[in-house]
């Protein structure tokens, strides 16, 4: 179109100047046709530079279009090998459930039978520990019986002494008191009796001497003296009693603290032997406790691991088929 145009321009140009025009006409003529020319070769460079750049579009173009046929090739190509790889893949998942699903059903049958087992275990020693228990139980309570009763007759026998001996303790007192006080008695009238013969005696001694001293006189004088150390005697044997007494006393002491104490510790025993039945029958029943939770939480891990396992075997699969897509 630019050459069509280009050459309109210069026949419409030829034939202008086929006319006749004054000078100033012709010259502007002439201008008029060289800036027409002009622009011509402006066009035509510019019409030369959009050929090239057509012809460059266009090869890139066909470039582009083929490198677009190769890329969608390679797709093509890269799609069916994922596939393929996708469908081995599914493949050996679905080989490695169906082994899983076999080596779970295994499993989960050995675990089932081998809790049964186990459970089967536990009941057996359960009751053999419950018979053993009440065995021990029975033996340690009649144990613990005879031992409370040996010690309960011990201890009545001692009251039976510790009475006893307070009525023979109360008795000897009563019995030592009334001696006392007859020996006492005796002892001052005795007194009395060689006061009144010793003031008689000093009486007839401070009498003036008129005669030798008759044998009754002498013989006054032994009595005296015989009294005097049979006085000295009796206080010996007062002092000796009152000395018995009071041994008698501290070893009827010390027998009652000793009889106190047993008696305390044969409570204190007593006490002891019924706490540790106390806490035989409490740990008994603490271990039935125990056993039967055993049990119970065994039959509940027995119902619970099955569902779990096949829940985690089931999510454990999706997953792998997930992360696969």
């Amino acid at each position: 179109m630019a050459d069509s145009a280009s050459e309109s321009d210069s026949s419409s140009v030829d034939g202008g100047m086929l006319i006749p025009s004054s000078p100033a006409s012709r010259e502007q003529f002439q201008k008029r046709i060289e800036s027409l020319q002009q622009e011509n070769r402006v066009l035509k460079m510019e019409l030369d530079t959009f050929r090239l750049r057509v012809k460059s579009l266009q090869e890139e173009n066909k470039a582009l279009r083929q490198a677009s046929v190769n890329i969608q090739a390679k797709a093509e190509q890269e799609e069916e090998f994922i596939s393929n790889t996708l469908l081995k893949q599914i493949k050996t998942l679905k080989k490695e459930k169906e082994t899983l699903a076999l080596n779970y059903e295994q499993e989960e049958e050995c675990l089932t039978n081998d809790l049964s087992r186990k459970l089967n275990q536990l009941r057996q020693e359960k009751v053999q520990l419950e018979q053993t228990l009440e065995q021990e139980q029975e033996a340690l309570v009649n144990k613990l019986m005879r031992k409370i009763e040996k010690l309960e007759a011990e201890t009545l026998g001692k009251q039976n002494n510790l009475e006893q001996l307070r009525r023979e303790k109360v008795e000897l007192e009563n019995t030592l008191e009334q001696e006392q006080e007859a020996l006492v008695n005796r002892l001052w009238k005795r007194m009395d009796k060689l006061e009144a013969e010793k003031r008689m005696l000093q009486e007839k001694l401070d009498q003036p001497v008129s005669a030798p001293p008759s044998p009754r006189d002498i013989n006054n004088g032994d009595l005296a003296a015989n009294l005097t150390m049979h006085v000295q005697h009796l206080r010996n044997e007062v002092a000796k009693l009152k000395t018995q007494l009071l041994n008698a006393q501290q070893e009827h002491s010390e027998k009652m603290a000793q009889f106190a104490m047993e008696e305390r510790h044969g409570r204190e025993e007593n006490l002891r032997l019924q706490r540790k039945l106390q806490m035989e029958v409490e740990r008994r029943e603490a271990l039935c406790r125990h056993l039967s939770e055993s049990e119970s939480s065994l039959e509940m891990d027995e119902e619970r691991v099955i569902p779990e396992r096949k829940l985690n075997s089931i999510q454990s699969l999706q997953a792998e088929q997930s992360d696969l897509f």
